[in-house]
């Protein structure tokens, strides 16, 4: 158990012999049967599903820790006579535990074997690791930037802390744990969830609301909407973890591929579920896949894009040979956290495989780059008005095209979440942009924040990517009310960035590099470097 070793120090350890428990350093054996202390701690109250081991391990290191301390040091005085002096002294130890750790990881920069046993144990479903190291690929091959912040993210402290408080019997605060909000504030979020449908829908507002748990608390409610939980015969409990997990391994600190970002497209996924064209031929199965590849589809984000893990030679890129490399690893790691959480156990094994294979083939066609593929492909199954919904084969094909519509709806929103959307996935392009100046590498297309503005990079994203796919989903929907209004949207938000665009653009322009439209001479780009109409309300 090297998860309760690391805890507890080299000197004490717990081995298994059948249901005992003994001590192995410094307790004579003859005491440790007939002790008072380790007498009831025979059948140590360990279960599968965990729910014992987080209710009672608590008691029972800290009987572990008497026994020890009394035996090596003799009485310590006084019993602690309440039980927050107790906790006060664990939330010591835990800071302690974690600051020498720290100080040990961020010496060497790198992980060692011990440490690696310990974090991929508790990584959960994000596996193989995400990190952030830059390669030098030029006058320093080879060599690691490994700076505390870096080192932090790469060994995922925050769920190294989230699992020693919780073997350590404290109560832990995050997206999985049930969150105490005031009444008022339950009850916003109730209404809004009233209104989940609408495609008005403020998901900003709804994350506040629930303090940080939009996605698990959205994706419960659509579960029961539909009926899934009863459908499947899923366990509540396990279903809250493995959506808390999902949460919690979209990455904070991103400011656009976050746990918002995953449940603004789950909620998007359930409007166009609703479709009246779809709706009707969806069978349960189709229904959970799309919602658990809407909520899933990002998990475990860098916050950079394929080519900077090729061109810094990461892990990820290697591992699943440059293709699909993120989209790839978001999949895996959703598998991860299905079979850790236990949610699909109870179903055959065959089933249970086939659905992990289906939410793949959901997740890999959310890769830009297969973006003509598929809308050629939809584009001529329209024009041969050959869809068959009755046929599964076809319904999955439509998932996928709504899976990616919900992917990149964003400027299908009124124009206050739109333009907070927009400025999001530029501000991280503009992060990737900085880092591959850092390091001297070659800046990518959109992320150099010098010569690509908000409006000229939503421009061209309009242009290219988002319209072609919608008016073919306008196609399809024959047009429905939805469709009507997310088109209408689009078009004003398209104007309005024009607008900014042109606000800030000098008379003598020249064309820009990847949009085609005019850009200021020199490739400014927009006010202030970048800035190009940020903060305007132009709609």
């Amino acid at each position: 158990m090297p998860v309760l070793e690391g805890l507890w120090g080299p000197d004490l350890r717990m081995r298994d012999a059948g249901l005992g428990v003994g001590v192995e350093a410094g307790v004579c054996p003859d005491e440790a049967p007939h002790s008072p202390v380790w007498g009831p701690l025979r059948t140590p109250p360990i279960t599968c599903g965990g729910l014992s081991l987080a209710l009672e391990l608590p008691a029972l290191i800290r009987q572990l820790r008497a026994a020890w301390r009394a035996r090596r040091a003799g009485p310590r005085g006084p019993e602690r006579s309440t039980w927050v002096e107790s906790d006060k002294e664990e939330v010591e130890e835990v800071k302690q535990d974690i600051e020498d750790r720290s100080a040990l990881l961020e010496a060497d920069g790198r992980l060692n074997t011990g440490h690696a046993g310990v974090l991929l144990v508790e990584r959960r479903g994000s596996y193989p690791l995400i990190d952030l190291r830059i390669l030098k690929s030029n006058a320093q091959q080879g060599e690691v930037e490994a700076g505390r912040r870096k080192v932090k993210r790469q060994l995922s402290f925050q769920r190294y802390c989230h699992a020693s408080r919780l073997l350590r019997g404290l109560v832990p605060h995050t997206p999985g744990s049930l969150h105490l909000l005031d009444d008022d504030y339950l009850g916003q979020a109730a209404h809004m969830l009233s209104k989940v449908g609408t495609w008005n829908f403020d998901i900003f507002l709804f994350d506040r609301l629930t303090n940080g748990n939009s996605l698990v608390t959205l994706m419960c409610h659509l579960f029961n909407v539909y009926g899934l939980v009863h459908h499947f015969q899923l366990d509540m409990i396990k279903l809250h973890r493995f959506l808390g997990m999902v949460q919690e391994d979209y990455h904070s600190q991103n400011p656009y591929h976050n746990a918002v970002h995953a449940a603004d497209v789950s909620q998007a996924m359930y409007c166009y579920l609703k479709e009246p064209k779809l709706a009707e031929q969806l069978s349960p199965l189709d229904v959970f896949l799309g919602l658990m590849a809407a909520a899933a589809h990002d998990v475990d984000h860098p916050g950079v894009n394929q080519a900077f893990l090729v061109q810094t030679r990461h892990h990820l890129a290697s591992l699943y040979q440059n293709t699909s490399v993120l989209e790839s690893h978001h999949w895996r790691s959703t598998v991860g956290m299905l079979r850790e959480s236990g949610l699909l156990s109870h179903l055959p094994a065959d089933v249970s495989q086939d659905m992990e294979q289906q939410l793949g083939s959901l997740i890999l066609a959310t890769d830009i780059s297969r973006q003509n593929e598929f809308l050629s492909t939809f584009r001529e199954h329209l024009d041969n008005q050959d869809l068959d919904l009755q046929l599964a084969s076809h319904r999955h094909f439509i998932l996928q095209i709504a899976l990616k519509c919900a992917d990149v709806c964003n400027p299908c929103r009124v124009w206050e979440l739109s333009k907070q959307w927009s400025e999001r996935v530029c501000e991280e392009f503009y992060r990737q942009g900085d880092l591959e100046r850092k390091f001297d590498m070659e800046i990518s297309p959109l992320c150099d924040q010098q010569a690509d503005s908000v409006p000229a990079i939503q421009i061209g994203f309009i242009s290219y990517i988002v319209e072609p796919l919608f008016e073919e989903w306008h196609r399809f929907t024959k047009p429905s009310p939805l469709s009507r209004t997310m088109m209408g949207h689009l078009h004003k938000n398209k104007t309005g960035w024009s607008r900014l665009r042109h606000a800030h653009t000098p008379s003598d322009t020249q064309t820009h590099p990847h949009t085609g439209e005019p850009e200021p001479e020199g490739g400014g780009g927009g006010g202030g470097g970048g800035g190009g109409g940020k903060g305007e309300d132009i709609p």
